[in-house]
């Protein structure tokens, strides 16, 4: 007697609810669609024109993950919010060459699909994409049985922007006295959720009912700050000589990749104001502030350096563009091996 017929459902991978899944993201990413963008969702490769004022441009990649945030929103399901963070830590990325964002790549990888989280995810990430001006161009989802627990996914986000070669952002020209601007963050953003999740473990029951004005939850799962479209806006009218993405590593790991040598950047302990979020975070793991300058970003999501006759008009700018700026320093020279002093 020969066995019976298994399908590739019967292997555990349903191709129907993959259609499905496409069928629910062709409406979310042509919410999306650009100047450059040459065809939509479902071929085997995304098609873009860089559009043709650039006169020399240089292409700028980044790509990135979320992180063990996802194993918050597996746990609190709360799905909607973890694909704008993976669209910001590629864009916000990128936007420190100076490059504007052009088009963006998705990947989500799970065990079995539930169409219903995947959509939610999809429909976060083509929502970051559509604030930063971004076309969510294509992606990949890929169901393979035995690989995740039951109702946990992982995701990982490309980007691809364009700038000027004449209007790079390297930080050579940088020198002493440029004032370091700060843009508040909107959160702990996607990075330090390993020791996140170790505080929420500790509190147990006593975690607090809001911070920060929100529910604790949504305070912890609030996503990434989009910065592209105030900093584009700054960078056309403003001569910025770099801009530093605060993400792992903190304020003082992040800065040091945009000084040269001979220059250290001092900021100025107590210049911005410290979250009730970064607050609770810093008492229940019992850090000190050197822990959560190189853990979090500590309440300031972006840097900008710009010479310091510049910096109130350029402030005003990002001011007007919806950010909350506050002067954290200036740009000194190097007296140690810190590249970065908070003092």
């Amino acid at each position: 007697m020969s066995p019976s017929p298994l399908s590739y459902k019967d292997a555990g991978v349903d191709i129907a609810a993959g259609d499905a899944l496409v069928d629910r993201i062709k409406p979310l990413a042509r919410k999306t669609l650009r100047e450059g963008v040459l065809g939509g969702i479902g071929g085997f490769g995304a098609l873009f024109e860089v559009p043709k004022r650039y006169k020399e441009p240089v292409l700028v990649s980044g790509t990135d993950g979320v992180g063990t945030k996802l194993k918050l929103a597996f746990e609190w399901n709360m799905h909607d919010t973890v694909g704008i963070d993976l669209v910001a830590m590629s864009v916000n990325d990128v936007l420190v060459q100076g490059a504007e964002p052009l088009f963006f790549l998705d990947y989500f990888a799970c065990g079995k699909l539930d169409v219903d989280t995947a959509a939610a995810v999809v429909g976060g990430i083509a929502r970051g994409c559509e604030l930063s001006g971004c076309a969510l161009i294509g992606g990949e989802t890929a169901e393979m049985p035995g690989m995740y627990p039951a109702g946990e996914y992982d995701l990982a986000g490309f980007c691809v922007g364009a700038v000027e070669k004449s209007r790079l952002l390297s930080g050579a020209d940088l020198q002493a006295g440029d004032v370091v601007l700060g843009l508040a963050s909107s959160g702990a953003h996607s990075n330090g959720f390993s020791l996140v999740r170790k505080c929420i473990d500790r509190a147990g029951a006593s975690i607090p009912v809001t911070l920060d004005g929100k529910p604790f939850r949504q305070a912890l799962m609030e996503p990434t700050r989009l910065y592209v479209k105030s900093v584009l806006a700054a960078l056309a009218a403003h001569p910025i000589k770099a801009l530093a993405h605060i993400t792992g590593g903190g304020l003082l790991e992040n800065i040091p990749r945009v000084l040269p040598e001979g220059l250290a950047a001092h900021l100025h302990k107590g210049s911005w104001p410290q979250t009730e979020l970064f607050a609770w975070l810093q008492q229940t793991a019992g850090v000190d502030d050197l822990e959560m300058n190189r853990t979090f970003n500590n309440g300031i999501g972006m840097v900008v350096v710009i010479a310091a006759d510049q910096a109130s008009a350029c402030a005003q700018t990002l001011r007007a563009g919806g950010e909350t700026v506050h002067t954290i320093g200036r740009i000194v020279p190097q007296a140690d091996a810190a590249k970065v002093v908070v003092a």
